[in-house]
């Protein structure tokens, strides 16, 4: 186990450290520590950039897996930081004041999974799905079939055809005939 590793297990608790290349590691911490680990990172580790923030929907552990990317420009490394946060009350420390540009990543989060940021910046306006009155979208007990059926109308005109049958006639329309 490196230095890094075994400073953030110490003061964080971090476990499962990975190291997937020279330049690349990943490393999982408790979400009720991911804002102060992220800030020693930042501050003492010297992982200053925050390249993005996202999340996965691990519906078969009834968690949200949030995933930080930082890099460390010193060293040319990049540190991948993983937390889990429960999916039926889903919230974790808002790192807007670590990095500006967070607020932006959270707010997605909170648009496409239903994460609160408690204390994020306008992380209840609309983002990307401007007017979307449904479920978080990107859950995966989300079925956007059902949903579309529920809310629009059929529209008539509508033919759907096999993919490539259709293909087959469009571009070889000779063979089809």
């Amino acid at each position: 186990m490196n230095e890094l590793a075994k400073a953030l297990a110490g003061r964080y608790g971090a476990g499962a450290w990975h190291d997937q290349r020279r330049d690349l590691s990943s490393v999982v911490v408790d979400a009720s520590k991911i804002r102060d680990a992220l800030r020693w990172l930042r501050d003492e580790a010297g992982y200053r950039h925050l390249s993005f923030a996202t999340a996965v929907d691990n519906i078969e552990r009834n968690a949200f897996t949030l995933t930080y990317a930082l890099r460390n420009h010193e060293t040319s490394h990049a540190l991948i930081v993983h937390c889990d946060v429960d999916r039926e009350n889903p919230a974790v420390d808002s790192i807007h004041r670590l990095w500006g540009q967070a607020w932006t990543y959270q707010r997605e989060m909170k648009e496409w999974f239903g994460i609160d940021f408690p204390g994020s910046p306008r992380v209840d306006e609309e983002f990307v799905l401007e007017g979307w009155e449904g479920p978080p979208m990107m859950r995966r007990d989300f079925n956007a079939r059902a949903y579309s059926d529920e809310t629009y109308a059929e529209r008539p005109g509508r033919a759907t055809k096999d993919p490539a049958t259709h293909m087959k006639e469009r571009l070889y329309p000779e063979a089809a005939e």
